[in-house]
């Protein structure tokens, strides 16, 4: 090794692989599993560290997916392959403990030992201090990250040569269009990559994070990767506030969007004005006026949030690929086994706040149940009444058996 230009060691290269590995993930480019890389593991890694302590390593082109959202859109994901992510990984194994002790305290995504849930928790509290949020949405935010100002970030945490070296050619790597072609980009940095999201933080960290440390020092935020809600006490603030931003997104050679960037009023029992926008999404809950229970047991209206329409619609559409047609071999624990835990990651991530509105999608997945066993039992066929009450009966007698059983008796939410 000390022949070797860059002093890599070849732990930091098993570590990536463990790492890597644990996140399981899709083939890149050239179509090679994890599985497949551990066919001949020992040589394969042995090829990621001598390329990198030499200097000769060059990624591959990052394949794009193209993942269908919610309002019929498309977003572009880059998956590199795994020997790549391995490499990425070691990059961001040596880099992000650097980076982790300068990153803002309101800073949530894409890092240790914070969490969406944390974010969103925050900004509920601060909704309730403060009477306005503007809720931001940079467009096209990781298609349009600028080279230069990335790499300028880059280099005030680390002087290693071999970091900046292979985060250079990370950030201009070719992306394999669905179509086969090769396209080179000279901005942004793909979506699905290991170091994206840590640079992504980096470059957010000055672009926003510390200008607003220095330009707004009283106006809190939250913000979780390109995702942001600033609090404001009023609406004037707001709109200066918004107005500042758009400016200072033109200086990093980014824009908010005209349509999704919006300043919204916190309107709940004490806060009764009438304006247009009194909601808002973030991290997959809507934040609005709702009917809430204080603890003497009386109804208010509070600003809160809850599992937004589009998560729910989301779900669904998850729920409708199960395939429930082709399951009238299975018995009910064959698919509680299927998908209990899928469900219960949902249950896990949207029942923090306001778990109540979970209640119509497990419905939704009862009805589910029901038209499953219609098709399977032939005393069944034609009689929903029926079907719903052996249903209901099964559960009262089984209420451990699905997830979303366990979590409405759990919480004396039962309803037919």
């Amino acid at each position: 090794m000390t022949n070797k230009p860059f002093k890599i060691s070849k732990l930091s290269v098993w570590e990536a692989y463990k790492k890597v590995k644990a996140n399981h993930g899709s083939a890149g480019v050239d179509g090679q599993s994890i599985e497949d890389f551990e066919l001949n593991l020992k040589d394969n890694l042995y090829k990621i560290w001598n390329r990198m302590s030499s200097g000769s390593y060059f990624p591959p082109a990052v394949l794009r997916v193209e993942i269908p959202k919610s309002d019929g859109k498309i977003r572009p994901l880059g998956i590199p392959t795994v020997a790549d992510r391995i490499a990425q990984m070691v990059i961001k194994q040596q880099l992000e403990p650097k980076l982790e002790k300068i990153f803002h305290k309101d800073s949530y995504g894409y890092r240790p030992k914070k969490s969406a849930i944390e974010a969103i928790g925050q900004a509920r509290t601060r909704c309730w201090r403060n009477d306005w949020v503007l809720d931001l949405d940079i467009k096209g935010f990781f298609d349009n990250i600028n080279h230069e100002l990335m790499m300028k970030a880059v280099k005030i945490h680390t002087t290693d040569k071999w970091t900046l070296l292979y985060i250079e050619r990370w950030l201009k790597a070719s992306v394999q269009m669905p179509d086969g072609a090769l396209v080179v980009s000279d901005k942004g940095t793909p979506q699905g990559g290991v170091i994206s999201p840590l640079l992504a933080n980096l470059f957010l960290h000055y672009a926003f994070d510390k200008w607003m440390e220095r330009n707004f020092p009283t106006i809190p935020f939250e913000r979780y990767a390109d995702d942001s809600v600033c609090h404001c006490k009023t609406e004037v603030q707001a709109k200066i506030l918004k107005t500042a931003i758009e400016k200072r997104m033109k200086e990093v050679q980014l824009e908010l969007h005209p349509d999704k960037t919006k300043i919204v009023y916190c309107k709940d029992a004490d806060r009764t004005g009438t304006y247009k926008n009194i909601q808002f999404d973030f991290l997959g809950y809507t934040f609005r006026p709702r009917k809430s229970k204080n603890r003497f047991g009386k109804y208010f209206i509070n600003f809160t949030p809850a599992i937004s329409n589009k998560a729910i619609k989301r779900i669904k559409a998850v729920m409708r690929g199960w395939g429930w047609q082709n399951k009238t071999d299975k018995t009910l624990e064959d698919l509680a086994n299927m998908f209990n835990r899928q469900v219960q990651g949902w249950i896990n991530y949207y029942s923090h706040f306001y778990k109540s509105a979970l209640i119509p999608l497990f419905q939704h997945l009862n009805q589910r149940l029901i038209r499953w066993a219609m098709r399977k039992f032939k005393n069944l066929k034609g009689h929903k009444a029926r079907a719903r009450a052996w249903l209901q009966e099964i559960s009262h007698r089984q209420s451990t058996l699905f997830a979303h059983w366990r979590f409405l008796y759990v919480n004396d939410m039962v309803k037919q």
